[in-house]
């Protein structure tokens, strides 16, 4: 049997600290009222225990001389507690705090007279009256102290949090490319102002996002330079190849030189989104005739299944090249069949090989890294996830159950505004 799951709430911070707060103010109120509550009750007891003896020592005078007892007084007298009674017929005086025949608090004392109990009854009513009002004084106070200390600490608590989630929210924003996020903390701006643990996190955060920024803008500057350096020479040597005479060298050089063109325009691509700078184009087509026309201009033997047609506001241009990256990345190193699968918004590509590895599937693909038998240069899906993002489309790599890679592509569907009522005819 699953344990039920605790709400989401329940594990925030300032719930925590409201509990401990609670708890502790909680624990002190009932300590400090325990003590009073006992120390005020032993006072008054032990008052109240003397004048009732002091009233006893009168009462047993009278009595051995002969004098009526007051009426509060009397020899066995009714609802005199049996302990009590025992005592004082063993020959020992005491006292008990017990009830009158009439229900009422009352200190009672006896001592020894004759063989039988000669008693007082002392009434105890305002005394435990005194102590009741005490008890609900003490639960008052402690009530409004809790609550005070609770809000306050609430409060306090409160600002520690909200400074927390805007560091966490600035983290986030980091890791999903807003380079230029900062806390700017103003405790960590101002070097009089002590710093506090918070102060130090948003600090740290935002050093490790000025540095984390210098270093991808340099790396970014890098690639989009040595592409646009090598697009001049390529297209030279790209002329001096076609020169070549007819054989089998010449066609291994074009064969080196296309793929080194190749390269470079997936440098300068990648370079483009990753300064987004390019504009996105936004339309509205048909889902399924758009997979149809990829695949037949890729050249390649795949399968089109449409199981339900949709028309999505995208980038024609972005979103042939996310496919065709896809496509070509599964008859690279996938194996046949491969199958693209249009299902509303959802585009499926599908091959039937190893499927995508571990690390692309745990973070996403990355630039310069392939494990398909040393092939690639890992820069084709690098681009179809950019693109992808470029145009709000959501891309999932994932392994089929029954083995081969699966890319799935979420766009946003289009749906039409619904028509206004026709208007209804004045009578």
């Amino acid at each position: 049997m699953r344990r039920p799951r605790p709400p989401a709430w329940a594990a925030t911070l300032t719930w925590k600290a409201g509990v401990f707060i609670t708890v502790m103010c909680c624990a002190l109120a009932a300590l400090l009222g325990a003590l009073v509550h006992v120390s005020v009750t032993r006072q008054t007891v032990d008052t109240a225990r003397e004048k009732a003896l002091d009233h006893l020592a009168e009462v047993t005078r009278a009595y051995e001389a002969g004098e009526p007892l007051p009426p509060s007084a009397g020899v066995d007298p009714d609802g005199l507690p049996s302990a009590l009674r025992a005592m004082a017929v063993r020959g020992e005086r005491g006292t008990v705090v017990a009830d009158d025949p009439a229900g009422r608090p009352a200190i009672w004392a006896a001592g020894p007279a004759d063989g039988r109990a000669l008693a007082v009854r002392v009434d105890y009513s305002l005394s435990a009256g005194t102590i009741s009002g005490l008890d609900k004084a003490i639960l008052g106070s402690s009530v409004l102290a809790i609550g005070a200390t609770l809000l306050v600490g609430s409060f306090a608590v409160t600002r520690v949090t909200r400074r927390l989630h805007l560091t966490a929210q600035v983290a986030r924003r980091i890791s999903a490319g807003d380079l230029d996020a900062r806390v700017n903390d103003p405790r960590t701006k101002d070097p009089s102002r002590p710093e506090d643990e918070v102060a130090t996190v948003s600090g740290a955060l935002d050093t490790m996002a000025s540095s984390l920024q210098g270093k991808l803008l340099s790396e970014q500057r890098f690639t989009a330079d040595v592409a646009h350096e090598l697009r001049t020479p390529l297209t030279g040597l790209s002329a001096a190849a076609e020169l070549l005479p007819p054989g089998r060298p010449a066609e291994l050089v074009r064969d080196r030189v296309k793929a080194m063109r190749a390269l470079t325009e997936d440098l300068l691509e990648i370079s483009r989104l990753d300064a987004r700078t390019g504009t996105v184009d936004l339309d509205v087509y048909e889902l399924g005739p758009l997979a149809e026309r990829v695949v037949r201009a890729s050249g390649t033997a795949t399968e089109v299944r449409i199981v339900r047609d949709a028309r999505v506001e995208t980038d024609r241009r972005r979103l042939e090249r996310v496919l065709g990256n896809l496509l070509a990345n599964a008859h690279k190193h996938g194996r046949p069949p491969v199958v693209v699968a249009v299902d509303g918004p959802v585009l499926t590509v599908r091959d039937h090989g190893t499927g995508y590895p571990e690390y692309l599937l745990e973070h996403g693909p990355q630039r310069f890294r392939t494990e398909s038998g040393g092939k690639g240069h890992g820069l084709g899906l690098t681009i179809a996830a950019g693109q992808a993002s470029a145009i709000g489309a959501e891309l999932r790599f994932g392994n089929a159950p029954d083995g081969g890679a699966e890319a799935r592509l979420t766009l946003p569907e289009y749906r039409d505004a619904p028509e206004p009522p026709a208007p209804t005819a004045a009578r």
